[in-house]
């Protein structure tokens, strides 16, 4: 196929579009680099199958020759990234979303949302299914990438109803893996970092909130087969096992073999208390399960901490 893959330098966009590159798809990569890198698609560069385009979402892209497919993963994701700038994250979801949906739409190709378990806010429905309408803090700090990607399912959902268009929504759960920005707020590589460098590894609250940890290439899988298929969803894509945050600090500890200490800071308002997908419609629909155990996935992602292209005390500051 001939893919478009908006967010293609970042952590999950670069992954996947190596995997589509592999497997013989044409992949044209849009992005303009507010948090991916051009190191992440380097060894893409001068494929013959691979494209760069440097732009942004919210500005209308012009593309020329045709398409099958647009994946859109462009928008800031990450708590350094989203909490910074909110106003960019609302764009790429709202006037983001929309750009491509009609690119897709006029070229008769299939558009692929990535979405995120974030819109189903601090659940009180557990383990969450994709039938749950979520709660969420509509005017928080963390409300600008909530309600941004609430507003992406939205738009699209209404372009399949009133336009005909060949849709789908995938619920994103945490990922984590190589390429991961060192200071990008996630868990994985907070952790990861002050273990490498002999720091505090800070816990929020008592460390008791729970996350569900998705190894890269099994998002990519997910995403591949989502792309595949015709279901519209939404597909709630993570691997269901729970574990607490005070677990996966332990458990990077172990692999490290850091002395580190644990320290507790504050709960962020909105901190999610539990976050667990149900996965069934992934099983059914796409006959997908994540097969990496956490604690395998780690010890790959802390082998390329390890060896990582730039020091872990230098924060990627992105471009406003």
């Amino acid at each position: 196929m001939r893919v478009v893959v908006s967010g293609g330098s970042g952590f999950l966009g670069s992954h996947l579009c190596e995997a589509l590159v592999r497997r013989g798809d044409s992949v044209r990569c849009l992005d303009n680099f507010s948090s991916g890198r051009i190191a992440n698609i380097a060894a893409l560069l001068d494929n013959p199958r691979f494209e760069f385009t440097l732009c942004d979402v919210t500005d209308e892209p012009s593309l020329s020759g045709g398409m099958d497919a647009v994946i859109h993963l462009a928008s800031p994701a990450s708590p350094y990234d989203y909490l910074s700038r909110p106003l960019q994250t609302l764009a790429a979801g709202g006037r983001g979303t929309e750009n491509l949906l009609r690119l897709a739409h006029h070229h008769r190709a299939r558009f692929l949302l990535a979405s995120t378990s974030e819109v189903y806010g601090d659940p009180t429905v557990h383990p969450q299914r994709e039938d749950y309408w979520g709660h969420v803090n509509p005017i928080g700090p963390r409300s600008a990438y909530d309600e941004s990607k609430r507003f992406a399912e939205a738009v699209t959902a209404a372009y399949r109803r009133s336009e005909g268009a060949d849709t789908a929504i995938a619920r994103i759960f945490n990922t984590y893996g190589p390429r991961m920005r060192a200071h990008d707020g996630r868990v994985v590589s907070t952790f990861i970092r002050q273990a490498l460098d002999a720091e505090p590894l800070t816990l929020h609250g008592d460390g008791s909130q729970t996350r569900s940890f998705c190894y890269v290439d099994d998002m990519v899988s997910g995403l591949v087969a989502m792309l595949d298929s015709t279901l519209a969803g939404p597909v709630n894509l993570g691997n269901p096992n729970e574990r607490t945050v005070r677990e996966l600090a332990e458990l990077v500890l172990r692999i490290t073999g850091s002395h580190s200490e644990l320290r507790h800071l504050p709960l962020p308002e909105d901190d999610p208390a539990r976050r667990r997908p149900d996965i069934t419609r992934a099983r059914e629909g796409l006959g997908w399960q994540p097969r990496v155990p956490l604690e395998e996935g780690l010890r790959h992602t802390v082998a390329w901490f390890a060896h990582r292209p730039e020091p872990l005390t230098v924060p990627f500051r992105p471009r406003p």
